[in-house]
């Protein structure tokens, strides 16, 4: 059994089989992860940091290192938790701070609030809304150009 720490407001444990997915542990503690690509490791929803003892997770693959190549926000110790398994040992992450939205019609409700976090481009992480700004129609319309479709992302195209 592995232990999972997740460093957000403060830390929490779940203890995982070997082999599991750094998702799985993320859905077990009822981390909200959109999974847009459903795991493929095309998008960045559930783009995490693993911030203590990366080898004890497997090593990137060649999908997992191109969607991070174009990760806005990608680090040294960034991971997408769908195509990293845990093999041996403890591991600590961290989720980026921000949300990630599916569609222009997903922000439309949030109109005329000021949002709490970055919101977050699914495939690119970009930041599309910056943290502490009031949603407005005006941004909306910026945003309508935006390419949200996950489903249209393939592997050639990242």
């Amino acid at each position: 059994m592995i232990k999972v720490h997740f460093k957000q407001d403060s830390v929490s444990t779940i203890t995982m089989q070997t082999e599991a997915r750094l998702l799985d542990a993320l859905l077990a503690r009822d981390i909200p992860v959109k999974m847009y690509c459903h795991g493929k490791g095309l998008c960045a929803t559930c783009h995490c940091y693993v911030i203590k003892n990366p080898q004890n997770l497997t090593p990137i693959a060649r999908q997992e290192a191109l969607t991070l190549s174009i990760l806005t926000g990608a680090q040294a110790n960034s991971r997408l938790s769908c195509q990293a398994f845990l093999i041996g040992g403890d591991v600590e992450v961290e989720l980026p701070k921000g949300l990630y939205v599916e569609s222009v019609s997903e922000l439309e409700g949030l109109v005329g609030k000021r949002t709490d976090v970055p919101i977050l481009h699914p495939i690119s992480g970009d930041i599309l809304i910056m943290e502490g700004k009031i949603i407005t129609r005006t941004l909306i319309m910026q945003l309508s150009e935006v390419n949200f479709d996950v489903s249209s992302v393939s592997s050639s195209k990242i």
